[in-house]
């Protein structure tokens, strides 16, 4: 019994010492697996490392499927930076691109009306009636001339639908009695300009309750 005892403990030693080098080759291999991990979480597609402040990331698209602004100028072949005053600000009323409004007479010619006061039978700008607004327009920007009064320009524009209106159409509307009362021009997004007998020469838009209601025909006068 006194020989065995000496071996016995020389074999617990090598198991003890045996545990120990398992235990440290485990957590090297876990070490390793956990710096693999990290490293694939910043490999991103096409095998490419990103790291923080990397200029690349700056072509991130938070929405792909919206066009860039290079592709919308490129597209539309309009400089930006040579837009007058005059389409941002009727950009803005519309609610419609700028690189949409391209005919700057129509819109120059409107802002020279602006703000004129409405009266019964006027025609300058001390004071003009729709018919008087529309007639002016249309025979200043298209070279047509148009009849004197709302109902006359109804006869004599063909008729559309609401769905096909383009600049530089006519809106038709029934305000009082049973005839033609109230003439616009369509100018973009459902919105027109026209001389109110509220507000005088303005914009407004199809939509409104007021003009939805008595809206009752869209036309359209030939133009080249």
């Amino acid at each position: 019994m006194k020989r065995i005892a000496p071996i016995y403990l020389l074999c617990v030693f090598a198991l003890l010492g045996s545990c120990k080098s398992f235990k440290n080759t485990s957590a090297s291999s876990s070490s390793s697996a956990s710096q693999k991990k990290q490293s694939n979480n910043t490999v991103f597609l096409d095998n490419i490392n990103v790291t923080p402040g990397d200029e690349r990331t700056s072509v991130l698209n938070t929405n792909p499927g919206a066009p860039s602004y290079t592709a919308i100028k490129a597209a539309k072949n309009f400089d930006i930076e040579s837009a007058q005053e005059v389409q941002f600000k009727y950009a803005t009323m519309l609610n419609v691109p700028v690189e949409e409004l391209t005919n700057i007479p129509l819109l120059e010619d409107i802002e020279n009306w602006w703000g004129t006061k409405y009266c019964m039978g006027g025609s300058t700008q001390n004071c003009i009636d729709c018919s008087a607004f529309t007639q002016t327009i249309i025979r200043d920007i298209y070279s047509i001339q148009l009849p004197r009064t709302a109902e006359e320009q109804f006869n004599m524009a063909a008729p559309i639908n609401y769905t096909d209106l383009k600049e530089g159409d006519l809106v038709f509307f029934q305000t009082t009695g049973r005839t033609i009362s109230h003439v616009g021009v369509y100018l973009a997004n459902n919105k027109f300009a026209h001389a109110s007998t509220s507000g005088g020469v303005m914009i407004s838009d199809l939509n409104e309750d007021y003009w939805k209601k008595r809206l009752r025909a869209a036309g359209r006068v030939k133009r080249s």
